[in-house]
């Protein structure tokens, strides 16, 4: 029986409207057949006599009022307040029709017939679609395995959601939780509101809930972290839909939830950015990024086109990561895209393609920034990092360019890795090559780390919650910084226009984060549970591996704490730092380009950044590579 309903239900939409009509066409017949037999107390009367076939010409009369209003095009799952409407006008005209004919004709129609007739038939047609809804969806609820849903939201948002998703294949809901105490113990929508101590207290555990829906598609970052973190003691699965405009306007599907990212929860509510900042060295202006491929470099493209550039340049040493970015950004904007296969270690050909191109800002993000990778590898970092740096800035200096502007990281500061070492000499270099020209503006920005970027531990923690764990952490109080991509991109471009001249602009990264917790977060948000030690209850363990080498348990973003100052930007510090004279850098940086992966040059450059970058002593696990 099951089977054939689901079968029936699977035909289409003209065969069930067909259906439908035939249905109503031999039922109204017997509806005025009980409309005369409860008016006159006689079952045996003839129907509106006077009238030959009268019965066959009311069923076809209504049938026709029921075509023309449109009923028949609505699907029987789904009942609105324009169903109701519709019905009522067809049915009004019918009783319209029955006085008509009741006057016009010699048939014998009582006065009470018409609406009489008109209340069964309305009764019918509504009766018989929500009789037929029922079943069918009896049997599709028995069939599917559909997700227990309770949404978190009573208000508009989370009642539009609700009728969202009884319509779902997918999803059932089957109560609200809201803080309101207002809008506690009301039925909405058939849906009790419960709050949230009495959810997690039992309800949750009452209706056997698969995942908790956030129906708060406004709530800013910070109240939704503080929600999550209320919500953890379920241990259910916790998701949420991108935007309820969307889902109104039809752009988006059910299908379209989504888990809670936690890039939502560690990234701040962002602020917007100051316009001006953004297009002072973009709009209508040659740019080039380096390293336009990577992470970062990526996401500055993207920012950039925003801005209306005259053109840009992507230069990139990898072919797929320049391939890809190219073509992501021709296929989202207009803007002249100039894609360019090459290292930083060229000077020369970064001298030509400035000067062919007339490049007035260099974003400079080319960058080994694999921690344990570049301290296996301490040469190709150090010549990357470093040298590649001052090659792209000699090159931006020699060629005239207005703006240039250096991707750092809080690992520069008093770094116990080559990685982050590699990256101060840099910042050394530019700040010292900004003392002696006044042409070029030089600027560097000092950050965190990023989200979701290729080193993030994000994307490690996906992948190893979706193989069922361990999660890898190195160090139970290991703590991070972090920023969303786009959020440090639009800071990157807006503190590369505060630039004055060997500027180190640091961004606000909030709190410190905790990787520990930030595992245990990730493993909630999926509906599972930490296992902790020597426990066999939970899902998912947490591995402590120890520090990788040149690894700190925590990043700093200042050296000097007290040598900052604020800029017009809430969230942009200028720091004032340490140098070293141009010629004294120099001799290095030029011994730096011929030395190979020797332990004796190993030796030497580890001197070199011990000399030169405060706090920095070689991990003793460095290896020749």
């Amino acid at each position: 029986m099951k089977r054939t309903i689901i079968q029936l239900s699977s035909i289409s939409r003209k065969v069930k409207q067909s259906g439908l009509l035939l249905l109503d066409l031999l039922v109204f017949p017997i509806l005025l057949w009980m409309c005369y037999g409860i008016r006159l107390f006689d079952w045996n009367i003839e129907v509106m006599p006077g009238m030959a076939f009268s019965w066959a010409l009311v069923s076809v009369l209504s049938v026709m009022s029921l075509l023309l209003m449109g009923v028949y095009h609505f699907i029987v799952r789904t009942f609105s307040e324009l169903f109701i409407a519709k019905l009522a006008l067809a049915v009004s005209l019918m009783v319209v029709i029955l006085y008509i004919l009741a006057y016009s004709t010699s048939a014998f129609i009582p006065m009470s017939i018409p609406l009489m007739y008109g209340f069964f038939m309305f009764g019918w047609v509504w009766f018989s679609r929500a009789l037929i809804r029922c079943i069918v969806q009896m049997a599709l609820k028995s069939k599917m395995n559909k997700k227990r849903v309770a949404i978190y939201g009573a208000g508009l948002a989370g009642q539009q959601i609700m009728a969202a998703l009884l319509h779902s294949d997918e999803h059932i809901p089957l109560f609200f939780v809201d803080d309101k105490s207002t809008l506690q113990k009301q039925i909405i929508g058939g849906l009790k509101v419960y709050s949230i101590q009495e959810a997690l207290a039992r309800t949750f555990k009452k209706y056997a809930i698969d995942e908790i829906l956030i129906a708060l598609p406004s709530v800013g970052r910070a109240r939704k972290s503080e929600i999550i973190h209320i919500l953890e003691p379920a241990h259910l699965k916790i998701t949420e839909l991108p935007g309820l405009t969307q889902l109104v306007d039809g752009d988006i599907k059910i299908t379209d939830i989504r888990e809670v990212d936690i890039i939502d929860l560690l990234g701040r509510d962002p602020i917007p950015p100051i316009q001006p900042l953004l297009t002072k060295n973009i709009r209508d202006k040659v740019v080039m990024v380096t390293g336009a491929g990577g992470s970062i470099g990526s996401e500055l493209c993207r920012q950039i086109v925003k801005n209306q550039p005259k053109q840009l340049i992507i230069y990139e040493l990898t072919e797929f990561a320049l391939y890809s970015i190219d073509k992501e950004l021709r296929l989202n904007s207009d803007c002249d895209i100039i894609p360019i296969l090459g290292s930083v270690l060229e000077q020369g050909k970064l001298e030509r393609v400035i000067e062919q191109y007339a490049v007035q800002t260099v974003y400079h993000a080319a960058a080994y920034k694999h921690v344990p990778l570049v301290e296996c590898n301490p040469i190709a970092g150090l010549k990357n990092n470093a040298l590649g740096t001052a090659f792209s800035v000699n090159a931006a200096v020699k060629k005239g360019v207005e703006t240039f502007v250096l991707i750092s990281t809080d690992k520069a500061v008093r770094p116990t890795n080559v990685m982050g070492a590699s990256k101060r000499m840099a910042e050394l270099y530019c700040q010292a090559m900004a003392k002696v020209q006044h042409q070029t503006q030089i600027s560097i920005v000092r950050f965190g780390n990023v989200l979701g970027s290729s080193g993030s531990v994000v994307p490690l923690f996906k992948q190893q919650i979706s193989k069922g764990g361990p999660i890898t952490v190195t160090h139970p109080e290991v703590t991070r910084y972090f920023m969303t991509i786009p959020e440090a991109s639009q800071l990157v471009i807006q503190a590369g226009a505060l630039g004055t001249g060997g500027d180190v602009f640091l961004l606000d990264m909030g709190d410190a984060v905790r990787i520990q917790d930030l595992a245990r977060q990730m493993v909630m948000l999926s509906g599972l549970q930490i296992r902790e030690a020597g426990s066999t209850y939970g899902d998912i363990e947490i591995h402590y591996t120890g520090l990788r080498p040149g690894e700190k348990l925590y990043e700093e973003l200042l050296i000097d704490q007290d040598d900052t100052e604020v800029t017009e930007h809430s969230r942009i510090l200028r720091s004032f730092e340490k140098d070293f004279p141009l010629d004294e850098l120099q001799p290095i940086f030029k011994s730096l380009e011929k030395i190979k992966a020797t332990e004796q040059d190993v030796n030497w450059a580890l001197t070199q950044l011990e000399c030169y970058v405060d706090g920095y002593q070689r991990s003793g696990q460095i290896e020749v590579n």
